[in-house]
């Protein structure tokens, strides 16, 4: 009779066994915890997990039986705590949370997480990225609390806390450091049974039998720790792929891989057991430490393309220094940043990190945040101005106030889109994963089919062929070839500042014929400039006149008097004191005794006819008219850069804009665009790009992703410039958090070579393939040759995507 439990397989011992009936049978379980994991998925009819699932013998916690939420979780539902993991998702008061899950082994713990938290009241939608572990909820906290979801993953039989980015660098490393320790021991075992088996290569006869007997059975020790411990991963993906193909019909690429590791053990082992046969104990060991040296390169350069947003929530500090008596006492305490909340008051010194999101009080400075926008500039901070989490201090000692902590932080946001770019797989890299899956199922087909000929050739070479084929054309090669260039791509395009929201945006670039540009906020800024000063009467000069002017509109916000005030900064132009203070009246411009500062129609002057002119002002006394001031909208940085990436492609440039249709001409003459419309509303903007669609063109779209929406959710490319909470809603496959759009011409090049170095990967899988598979068929080639031809060729291809990098 079974003794052992139905839900984690462990034995139940003498006296711990709790049953139950489920599914109209009875089961056996070692304890409450895994009876009352049981429960809840037969009771939600998600029993067949148990057909699909990786065993795990995990004993789960007694508590879970009672449906009531542990004294442990309970603090996630302070609203301290609950706005430092959840951010507001936009619709209706949602909120949205990160979590970190543990003991996911397999497609089905996945499947098993996402069906129960879909079916908790509340909870809206969630997504699992298996690569990461990370679980993205949205739900209605009306209706479910952060502290419920944490506890419904538990009864499940998983763990679950909320993510912080600062915490992602240990989980790197320990990632890095553990398999950096399976090469360690698979290095060394090979170098050991290396040399244990050199007096079989060079033929040396003068070893007796007893010690050749001795140096196999040492190095089939040695080969032991290399199969359970270095190769372990390897078997354990294999078994997972295994009993998930009746779902998936696919096999992962570490099949064929444990495939061969055992096949060669077992037949080493039998070979040195009867005396007869090679050991294939050299072949082993050198094959595992080759293929985990690969993977280490791989996992090295996966890491350094997460780079941009997570790279920079990496640097957060684990410490900061708190004032806790503010603004009473000037007294610093060091704290982790984890126990601070909004409203805190932080000393940061030049040199340090700002660990949160939040208002500069005190002390203005200059701040780097190239890593979060893309801009190599230093950016001055004024009283008020907001500071972001990851920015660094490089001029000043400042106070901040904390508004924002853990998830509700921008870089946090920033960490959330790329997580939700990784979700999106790009067409090519579906297709790659399915072709490899199918390659898998060729691959074994044909090996052994090729053993079974060697077997009635010569039975002597069957089971080296069997290895060598399947060592030899493992198509790690050919899965490796798209997602590492599209993950390292992507990495490079995160630093110049352009996240990734979804993962077609680089395989769209290349097939754009047509550019479809909006004009305020995109290819100007919306920020008004000096353009001209045209004085009216002699007695005048320019520097007088923007003199007066620059003083009236001083302390004043309206665009069109910080664009003089800061012309008048420009010329070293000192303001002076007006006899009269000024008065703003609305609507119409400011007084200041004599002097009137404002709209044509207020002053009496004549209007002046600018094409282009974002704005006119004019100067007037009570003799009439002094100056008028010519405004000019600023045109985005990195414009001409952008125009040029496009024209170098053959791409068509379109202007679209809601602004008059004088204006949008002139701007479009002024930067050479010859294809415009002026006075678009939000539809006609989407009706232009459908006709463009229905012409056969490919439309790749920029706006400023708030007033543009429609514009960018019918373009086959969107791109949203700005920055702030609204792009996330906005509906964009990409978000240019850069304030230039130099990064996007960068993209463009970055693009065309992406494909080239996909399309350089596949060459070179399919070229190897063809020569290593027939090679080994034919036995010309050795399961240690094998297994270095196979390393090697997954090492080229993600060296050769790491180039990418530095894009």
């Amino acid at each position: 009779m079974n003794n052992s439990c139905y839900h984690c397989g462990s034995f139940i011992l003498p006296g711990d066994s709790f049953e139950a009936e489920l599914g109209g049978e009875p089961r056996k379980f070692c304890c409450a915890g895994c009876l009352a994991i049981a429960q809840t998925i037969h009771g939600e009819g998600l029993e067949v997990f148990y057909a699909r699932r990786a065993q795990s013998s995990d004993k789960p916690a007694d508590y879970l039986l009672a449906n009531e939420i542990p004294k442990s979780l309970q603090p996630y539902d302070d609203p301290s705590l609950r706005s430092r993991y959840t951010r507001p998702s936009g619709e209706e008061g949602d909120l949205q949370t990160t979590l970190r899950l543990e003991k996911i082994r397999c497609a089905a713990c996945v499947w098993l997480c996402e069906q129960h938290l879909r079916r908790i009241p509340g909870v809206k939608d969630v997504q699992i990225n298996y690569v990461s572990q990370k679980l993205t909820a949205k739900y209605s906290p009306e209706n479910t609390s952060l502290a419920r979801l944490l506890f419904e993953v538990e009864r499940i039989g998983y763990e679950a806390w909320p993510f912080e980015p600062s915490l992602s660098l240990e989980r790197s490393k320990k990632e890095r450091r553990q398999l950096l320790t399976r090469l360690g021991v698979a290095m060394l075992g090979m170098m050991q049974v290396m040399m244990y088996a050199w007096p079989s290569y060079v033929g040396d006869s003068d070893i007796t039998a007893e010690y050749d007997l001795l140096l196999g059975w040492t190095s089939w020790a040695l080969t032991v720790p290399v199969m359970v411990y270095s190769a372990g991963p390897i078997f354990q993906a294999a078994w997972r792929s295994v009993i998930s193909f009746r779902k998936s019909h696919m096999l992962g690429m570490d099949v064929p891989i444990a495939l061969a590791l055992a096949l060669a053990f077992f037949a080493g082992t039998i070979n040195l057991v009867t005396g007869s046969g090679h050991g294939y104990f050299d072949s082993i060991t050198m094959f595992v430490a080759f293929i985990l040296a690969a993977r280490y390169i791989e996992l090295l350069a996966r890491q350094d393309a997460q780079g941009g947003a997570e790279a920079l929530a990496k640097q957060l500090p684990a410490t900061c220094e708190r004032l806790p008596h503010y603004p009473s006492s000037q007294e610093l305490e060091i704290v982790p940043v984890v126990n601070c909340n909004p409203g805190d008051i932080l000393r940061v010194s030049p040199g340090e990190i700002v660990p949160a999101d939040g208002e500069l009080i005190e002390v203005e400075s200059a701040l780097d945040e190239s890593l979060l926008t893309g801009e190599s500039k230093p950016v001055d901070k004024k009283i008020g101005d907001r500071l972001y989490a990851g920015t660094h201090n490089i001029l000043n000692p400042l106070l901040m106030r904390i508004d924002a902590v853990g998830q509700s932080t921008r870089i946090a946001g920033i960490a959330s889109l790329l997580d939700r770019a990784l979700q999106a797989k790009p067409l090519m890299v579906s297709l790659a994963e399915k072709w490899a899956g199918y390659f898998v199922g060729f691959l074994l087909l044909s090996a052994f089919i090729s053993s079974g000929i060697w077997l009635y050739v010569d039975s002597s070479k069957a089971w080296t062929v069997l290895v060598s084929i399947l060592v030899a054309s493992c198509p790690c090669a050919l899965s490796l070839a798209v997602p590492t260039a599209m993950a390292a791509a992507q990495g490079a395009v995160t630093k110049l500042g352009l996240l990734i929201v979804r993962g077609h945006v680089l395989e769209g670039l290349v097939k754009a014929t047509d550019l479809v540009l909006d004009k305020t906020g995109t290819l100007t800024m919306g920020q008004p400039e000096l353009q001209d000063v045209v004085v009216a009467r002699p007695e005048f000069s320019r520097e007088k006149v923007l003199t007066l002017a620059a003083s009236m509109e001083s302390g004043q916000k309206h665009p069109l008097a910080l664009s003089l005030l800061r012309a008048a900064q420009a010329d070293n132009l000192s303001l002076i004191g007006l006899q009269n203070p000024t008065v703003n009246i609305l609507g119409k411009g400011l007084s200041s005794g004599v002097y009137r500062l404002g709209s044509a129609s207020w002053v009496g002057a004549k209007q002046n006819i600018h094409e282009g002119q974002y704005g006119q002002v004019h100067l007037a006394d009570d003799k009439g008219l002094i100056a008028s001031f010519i405004f000019l909208d600023t045109p985005r940085d990195g414009l001409k850069d952008l125009l040029a990436a496009a024209y170098s492609r053959k791409i068509t440039v379109h202007l679209v804009s809601g602004d008059d249709p004088v204006t949008v001409s002139w701007w479009a003459s002024r930067v050479g665009i010859g294809s415009y419309k002026g006075g678009c509303s939000p539809e006609e903007k989407y009706d232009y790009i459908e006709r463009l669609q229905k012409e056969g063109r490919f439309v790749w779209a920029i706006g400023d992703g708030i007033n543009d929406a429609p514009l960018l959710a019918r373009a086959d490319v969107s791109i949203a410039v700005g920055a702030g909470a609204p792009l996330a809603t906005a509906g964009a496959d990409a978000i240019l958090t850069a304030s230039s759009l130099a990064p996007l011409a960068k993209t463009l090049l970055l693009a065309d070579k992406t494909q080239l170095i996909i399309k350089e990967n596949l060459i070179w899988a399919l070229i190897y393939n063809l020569l290593a598979i027939p090679a080994a068929m034919m036995g010309w080639m050795n399961p240690w040759l094998a297994g270095i031809g196979m390393s090697l060729s997954s090492l080229a291809v993600t060296l050769n995507a790491w180039r990418l990098r530095k894009a």
